[in-house]
């Protein structure tokens, strides 16, 4: 008996500035992160805003550590183009997008560089961060990266309208009393 071939990753076409579009890839990506207790299923996707090109995608745990979705993108983009996190930006066009289901954190409980000091490292190449719901206070509260963005000179917007789902699926594994 033959071995099935191996799963491709398919991407939808999305319609440059479909931001739900994007916004609900990026959930579809966090649903791959297994459920815990003690953290979010985040989704992220990186795109050139300019060429509607998908340069990244990734979720909560896709990489060995305990990695965030944001963190997970930017591995796989400084992998890709041979250079640390901190010259990225280099290499990167200047016109990225970053959506992202929840807000990248401010800090992170274990120590690691919380997401928006990763963000922040590649300098003026992201414009816009684009999220789908602010994080809840469960781990962190008070989180500050739409401040530290905005003072940096980067966009953030609310992409509306799914909230609901993203809560849901960030929330998976999270003991939750019922309603």
């Amino acid at each position: 008996m033959s071995e099935p071939p191996p799963a491709v990753n398919i991407v939808p076409e999305i319609v440059a500035g479909d931001h739900e579009g994007y916004m609900r890839l990026a959930l579809s990506l966090a649903t791959k992160s297994p459920p815990k207790p003690t953290n979010y299923r985040v989704g992220a996707v990186m795109v050139d805003a300019a060429t509607n090109e998908i340069l990244a995608t990734g979720y909560t745990l896709e990489l060995p550590g305990n990695t965030h979705a944001e963190q997970c993108c930017i591995q796989k983009l400084a992998e890709k183009y041979q250079v640390t996190g901190t010259h990225l930006g280099e290499a990167l066009p200047d016109t990225v997008a970053l959506y992202t289901t929840v807000e990248p954190c401010s800090q992170r409980l274990s120590g690691n560089k919380p997401c928006v000091d990763r963000i922040l490292e590649l300098g003026k190449c992201i414009k816009t961060v684009y999220v789908g719901v602010q994080e809840p206070d469960t781990f962190v509260s008070g989180n500050s990266s739409r401040g530290k963005l905005e003072d940096a000179g980067i966009q953030v917007l609310l992409v509306g309208g799914i909230e609901k789902d993203i809560l849901d699926v960030a929330t998976a594994g999270h003991d939750i009393p019922p309603v």
